[in-house]
């Protein structure tokens, strides 16, 4: 069974290296240019995680993560922060709004590929 997976992210970089990366580990993937776009795309997919960035335009990760949570469609969806952020503070606010992990930039493929694995009981 592959997973399916909504990387939001709004460095066009990111989103190609995750893209490439979990695509050759068979996983199906979405991107999203900041959590606006990546809220609405959660709508219409049917993801099994969502890998969020916190730092991005007109709505950050927690957000995404808030607006994900408070949600009907999917709120128990495993949520994993990738950021170049790794304050404690920051962490723990991402904990209380309902992440399930944390994962800071630059990302090791084999590493995030086991998380995603992981947070997603596979």
């Amino acid at each position: 069974m592959s997973l399916t997976v909504l990387a939001i992210d709004d460095s066009r970089t990111i989103r190609e290296m995750l893209r490439k990366a979990l695509t050759d580990a068979g996983f199906v993937v979405h991107t999203a240019e900041d959590g606006v776009d990546g809220v609405e795309r959660l709508a219409s997919i049917s993801a099994d995680v969502v890998i969020t960035d916190i730092n991005m335009p007109r709505m950050d990760g927690f957000g995404v993560i808030e607006t994900i949570r408070r949600g009907t469609e999917s709120p128990a969806i495993p949520i994993l922060v990738l950021t170049t952020e790794s304050a404690a503070d920051l962490k723990d606010r991402a904990r209380r709004s309902g992440a399930t992990g944390w994962i800071v930039k630059p990302f090791d493929d084999a590493k995030l590929i086991a998380a995603i694995r992981r947070i997603a009981a596979v």
